[in-house]
């Protein structure tokens, strides 16, 4: 197997597997029960023009499992952060407090249980897609080999390996979402 080849499958690897990765961070933000900053992860805020972690505007505490507790570093904040906090969907609503935004999760009942399956299996679905993105760049990218002289052989055997692989990152999502579901439905 040539150089560019082994550089290829390393690429394929490397990226899918940094798709299972990002999944699992997303995983982290479904919460189905207790509160948790890590639950606001991700939210940008607009800071003076810029798009701004909610972690870098303000204190994000949990005074009790089942509420987050909001505390802008300017009073300002407090209207883009509520905006931004509803624009990610979470499905949950802050409420103003003085100088802070209060969010009470809602009850987690059997129908907002299946909410946040759904919620998972589309962030499974986005890594596979994501997956799947990086096996056809990679496989236009091992096409092109023939041009450099690479055999027909190898072409095909590298081809085989990236199916290898995705297959492998594919199961490795679905894995992800087993235990996700299973944490979620439970009581």
């Amino acid at each position: 197997m040539t150089d560019l080849s082994k550089k290829l499958l390393e690429e394929a690897k490397s990226h899918m597997t940094g798709a299972v990765s990002h999944l699992e961070v997303s995983m982290h933000k479904i919460k189905a029960g207790k509160a948790s900053p890590a639950m606001l992860e991700g939210i940008k805020v607009d800071y003076y023009g810029n798009p701004t972690s909610i972690d870098q505007v303000a204190n994000i505490s949990t005074p009790d499992p089942k509420q987050l507790l909001i505390q802008p570093w300017e009073k300002s904040m407090l209207s883009p952060i509520d905006k931004a906090i509803l624009a990610a969907n979470l499905g949950f609503t802050p409420k103003f407090e003085g100088d802070t935004l209060r969010i009470t999760l809602p009850p987690v009942t059997e129908e907002r249980r299946r909410d946040l399956v759904k919620r998972a299996k589309a962030e499974v679905e986005d890594a596979k897609v994501s997956i799947r993105n990086v096996r056809r760049t990679v496989i236009d990218k091992v096409k092109k080999l023939k041009d450099q002289g690479v055999s027909e052989d190898e072409i095909k055997g590298v081809e085989k390996e990236i199916d290898v692989l995705t297959d492998k990152h594919i199961k490795d999502a679905e894995a992800v979402l087993v235990v996700k579901e299973k944490e979620i439905m439970s009581i």
